[in-house]
């Protein structure tokens, strides 16, 4: 093991999301202002207050793995393994190191639910003799790491992250101590998830999460003060992280640095965060204090957004404190999640990525449908429409129900 503390670097990307099968569909797709935002599909909805969702379309798990995989993979796992394919084929990371300095640190929050869903009923209706061998396997949230690790024989630690909504960019965290402190070389990190079930959305409903909009275009509505609960998605993002001379060497592209994590816990509440906003605001402290913020640095924040009325207010309060008044006043922030819907354990990785083409391209990500501003939420959310902006610094951070809290720093190299 590697004494030194060492940085780490992006340098491939993938994405499964309900605007787009790629990572650059959805990132294009975000500046667009597109929304993946409508009707539930994948069950019958006529009974459920909340019925609205954001459903990947047209996805084709045959792409990345043959049939017999995909009847044994939940939804879920073929998500993760899709980008994961997408970022290590991006990345050229295969055949470039040992196999056991390659490592998956892979989030879900709540793993295979529509395999469970499906087995219990067979259980019920059918009788234990007809439960899948397969059950168990496919549920397991780890099981995303489990198989891209075998795809791409990782035999370094292979991970996951379970921290609610915190588990995609807790796993990106992570994997970049691995490499920092010299555990691994690279590592295939991010997060996925696949709840769009009546089990689901049934729960988040009754805990009076969900928005129970009738209308997709003014259902997940970030920072706006019509806001009344998040909309529910699905999908993975998957980066690679990669040692910074490691990736030079090679001549890897490089698209960013990870140069700071935070994560803390509000120790507070099973579902509401802080009323202070404690948590949240370490977190970004300490991703801050990492990244050797200094106080006259452009910043864009991917929020995490839900459009849930305590998050969005308590975020804004975290951001003020994290950055200062007057920072926080010249800085951008968006939630991406008001076009994605909320993607529970991949959220933090996809608004890593939209981090990430934030200081790419210099492009800021809109918040859309935000018509009408809350008093309480009083930053630059960036409304409606993408704008241009060469921003220094690119913080995401994600909220977690259990008070995860997590935030990522990434810079420009």
């Amino acid at each position: 093991m590697d004494c030194k503390i060492r940085r780490a670097v992006v340098t491939g990307m993938g994405a499964v999301t309900p605007v787009g099968l790629t990572a650059e569909e959805t990132w294009n797709n975000l500046v667009a202002g597109v929304s993946g935002i409508g009707f539930i599909t994948s069950f019958d909805t006529t009974e459920f207050k909340a019925r609205i969702g954001a459903e990947v379309k047209d996805f084709n798990p045959r792409l990345y793995m043959d049939k017999a995989e995909t009847l044994r993979s939940d939804r879920f796992v073929q998500f993760g393994l899709a980008a994961a394919c997408q970022a290590v084929e991006e990345s050229g990371i295969i055949g470039t190191l040992p196999d056991d300095r390659l490592a998956v640190y892979f989030g879900s929050g709540i793993g295979g639910l529509r395999t469970l869903e499906e087995e219990h009923s067979k259980l019920l209706t059918r009788g234990p003799k007809r439960v899948s061998p397969y059950f168990v396997p496919m549920m397991i949230a780890n099981m995303a790491a489990g198989q891209i690790a075998i795809r791409f024989h990782c035999l370094g630690s292979a991970l996951p992250a379970v921290t609610a909504c915190a588990s995609g960019s807790n796993a990106i965290g992570e994997a970049l101590r691995l490499i920092r402190h010299g555990y691994a070389d690279a590592v295939i990190t991010g997060g996925a998830e696949a709840a769009i079930t009546a089990c689901s959305v049934a729960g988040f409903t009754n805990m009076q999460a969900l928005s129970v909009s009738e209308d997709p275009e003014a259902a997940s509505l970030p920072f706006d003060k019509r806001r009344g609960g998040f909309v529910i998605g699905e999908g993975a993002g998957a980066l690679v992280l990669e040692e910074y001379e490691h990736a030079v060497a090679r001549g890897a592209k490089i698209y960013a640095e990870v140069c700071g994590y935070g994560s803390t816990c509000d120790a507070y509440h099973m579902t509401a965060p802080h009323p202070e906003a404690d948590g949240g605001a370490r977190a970004m402290e300490q991703a801050l204090q990492e990244a050797g913020y200094q106080g006259n640095e452009i910043v864009y924040v991917n929020a995490h957004g839900t459009g849930t009325p305590l998050n969005d207010v308590g975020e804004t309060m975290a951001i003020k404190r994290a950055l200062g008044a007057e920072a926080a006043a010249r800085a951008y922030v968006s939630s991406t999640k008001s076009m994605t819907g909320h993607m529970l354990g991949a959220a933090g990785a996809v608004e890593a990525i939209a981090s990430v083409m934030a200081l790419e391209t210099g492009i800021i990500p809109p918040t859309i449908h935000l018509l009408e501003p809350d008093p309480e939420c009083d930053l630059n959310y960036v409304p409606n429409k993408a704008v241009q902006a060469q921003i220094d610094l690119a913080l995401s951070n994600s909220l977690g129900f259990g008070g995860h809290n997590a935030c990522l720093a990434f810079r420009k190299v």
